[in-house]
């Protein structure tokens, strides 16, 4: 039971952490609904006395400090909830390259450099994800055979006549034009981009196509942020 207890306790704490800037909850202040937890604990504790007999004074005390410690991890947690969001963004990017970290308030996607200082990103073409470099010397986006196929086009029915720089040399592409490029939240449709010829590319290309349609894009660091 003081277990149980001890368990609402936390709940209504967190409870009143997350109310934070809504002013009141179930009718009181914040200030007031903070001290009615503190009475709570001390129903919960005497009544807990009643039943005290049936455990140990070892456990009894383990699970006070179980408790007081969660609560205090929640209570520090929440009172660094802003440097610890930006923590968390920047391990969610060591930890999954090419996803972006998206904050639709500011209109940004930002990612993290990959230890060969390239930016990968993850883009959504016609509806198949795609890994992507990103490249400002590229004219536009560039996709290799076989994310052209996933991205649902007709490789063999393309005319592959334009010439193109890529990282293996100068090869063939195809123009061709997609109906949607999405990257980490930012939708484009219709966009200009380049269907490179068999082995004449490794990774797709997020391009100038695609690129010089945003607000603006820039690097510090090790972080990529695109702005729409």
């Amino acid at each position: 039971m003081l277990f149980i207890g001890f368990a609402i306790v936390i709940a209504i704490g967190l409870a009143l952490l997350v109310s934070a800037d809504a002013g009141t909850m179930v009718g009181l202040t914040q200030d007031q609904f903070g001290q009615l937890i503190p009475l709570v604990g001390i129903l919960i504790l005497v009544a807990g006395g009643l039943f005290a007999r049936r455990h140990r004074f070892s456990e009894l005390l383990g699970n006070l400090v179980l408790w007081a410690g969660i609560f205090g991890v929640v209570l520090v947690g929440y009172t660094y909830r802003d440097d610890l969001s930006g923590v968390a963004s920047r391990v969610f990017g060591e930890l999954m390259p090419g996803v972006a970290v998206v904050d639709s308030e500011r209109g940004t996607a930002t990612f993290r450099g990959g230890r060969d200082g390239h930016f990968q990103i993850t883009a959504t073409i016609n509806g198949a994800d795609v890994r992507t470099i990103f490249d400002t010397g590229a004219s536009a986006v560039v996709l290799t055979q076989g994310d052209a196929r996933k991205a649902g086009i007709a490789t063999d029915a393309l005319r592959y006549d334009v010439s193109v720089s890529t990282a293996n040399g100068t090869g063939k592409a195809a123009s061709v034009l997609l109906d949607q490029v999405e990257v980490g939240g930012i939708v484009r449709n219709k966009v200009r981009a380049f269907v490179a010829d068999r082995g004449a590319l490794d990774t797709s290309l997020l391009g100038m196509s695609f690129l010089g349609t945003l607000n603006s894009y820039g690097v510090s660091g090790n972080s990529l942020e695109l702005v729409d």
